[in-house]
């Protein structure tokens, strides 16, 4: 989610990356076509086609599929005019990578299907040139699917930096949240108690000393009735601090109980993930919610960076005295160097380090019938 400085200053940096672009286009297109004489001269319809391209990348982030469509026709009506190849390539590049980026792989896959079908066959089929030949289609093919790798890279990368300032911004508002009643239930529990305690003295005394000199009578009064105001006071403080009836967090943020938004989070990313539960699920001691919730995404984030199409099983064992959490899936497991796909192995340290730190055991490698394993048995007692 951006913020309110993020969300304004958006569109000034696509209309000035637009700008940048339909510049850096028209001089290298012009400069192209000096070079291809056998192609269609510079000319205003060239001009055109470009600045209608690069408009289009000022509203790439509201409408990316419109613009993705938009900048494709452009640049096909330019290659079927015979304009010369040059960087046009480059404003339909950009409009594909924000259409990955934002998760529209479906328009992202077709656009590259029907550009790899129509663009080698242009020169072909309208100005009777050779047919591409089959290094330069596998060629087409390989920058496509890096193409597509780094828009994946990029887009996993920013959801998961937004997914960790989601949670920071949770945390911060848990702790605040906690924070506020913890101060009304000292009140309550403090002041409100004292207040109440001079209220009803003060009204026994008046009650049972109908004799006092009027003095006296009247500074009971006074004293009863502003204790009286005083709780009136101290309940609308404690209201406040309450935000009229907010209840107390029951559960950290980063917890078993949001296992169902880890399990979806990886269905979208194309991870069939099944889970299963031993025993009773009760309450955890907050170390073990965390360490198990943190077991469960970085396994599922390294099932999803490494095995695409993988199935995955989810198995959470609450025991008398421990809790055990086990992971498995049936995709190509570890690299060559045993480390978890193509990954450094970092994750499965942060792993051990968190389970060691509570006195349990981590156990990570490939599985005999192929995939890969992670199971992590945390004790219960003595965690906090």
């Amino acid at each position: 989610m951006q913020t309110g400085d993020g969300a304004r200053r958006s569109p000034v940096v696509d209309a000035a990356l637009a700008a940048g672009l339909a510049a850096f286009v028209t001089l290298g297109t012009f400069f192209a076509s000096q070079r291809q004489p056998a192609r269609r001269p510079f000319d205003v319809g060239t001009l055109a086609l470009i600045l209608v391209a690069a408009g289009a990348l000022t509203e790439r982030r509201r409408y990316p599929v419109a613009v993705l469509a938009t900048v494709f026709g452009a640049t096909l009506v330019y290659f079927v005019l015979g304009y010369a190849n040059g960087p046009i390539w480059l404003l339909l590049i950009v409009a594909y990578v924000s259409a990955v980026v934002r998760g529209l792989r479906l328009a992202a896959a077709i656009t590259a299907v029907a550009g790899f079908a129509v663009f080698p066959w242009l020169d072909y089929l309208v100005r009777d040139r050779p047919a591409p030949s089959a290094a330069a289609l596998a060629g087409l093919a390989a920058w496509l699917l890096v193409l597509l790798g780094a828009a994946e890279i990029v887009r996993i990368r920013r959801e998961r930096a937004a997914e960790a300032g989601r949670i920071r911004e949770e945390e911060a508002l848990r702790r605040a949240s906690e924070e506020r009643l913890r101060i009304a239930r000292e009140l309550h529990d403090a002041l409100g108690h004292h207040l109440s305690l001079i209220n009803v003295q003060s009204g026994v005394a008046l009650h049972l000393n109908e004799d006092l000199p009027d003095q006296a009578r009247s500074s009971l009064s006074a004293i009863k009735q502003a204790s009286k105001e005083a709780l009136i006071e101290l309940r609308s403080v404690l209201d406040i601090l309450r935000e009229q009836g907010e209840r107390a967090p029951r559960s950290p943020t980063s917890s078993l109980a949001r296992l169902d938004e880890l399990v979806s989070q990886a269905a979208a990313a194309g991870i069939e993930v099944r889970t299963e539960t031993d025993g009773a699920p009760r309450p955890l001691p907050f170390g073990v919610d965390v360490a198990a919730y943190r077991i469960v995404q970085e396994a599922l984030t390294n099932i999803t960076r490494h095995t695409a199409g993988a199935t995955a099983t989810v198995r959470v064992a609450y025991g008398e005295r421990d809790l055990t959490v086990q992971i498995d899936d049936d995709g190509r497991g570890v690299a060559a160097d045993g480390t978890v796909g193509a990954g450094s192995g970092k994750g499965i340290v942060g792993m051990r380090e968190r389970v060691a730190a509570l006195g349990g055991e981590l156990e990570a490698g490939p599985r005999p019938d192929g995939g890969f394993r992670v199971r992590a048995r945390v004790p219960l007692d003595g965690a906090r």
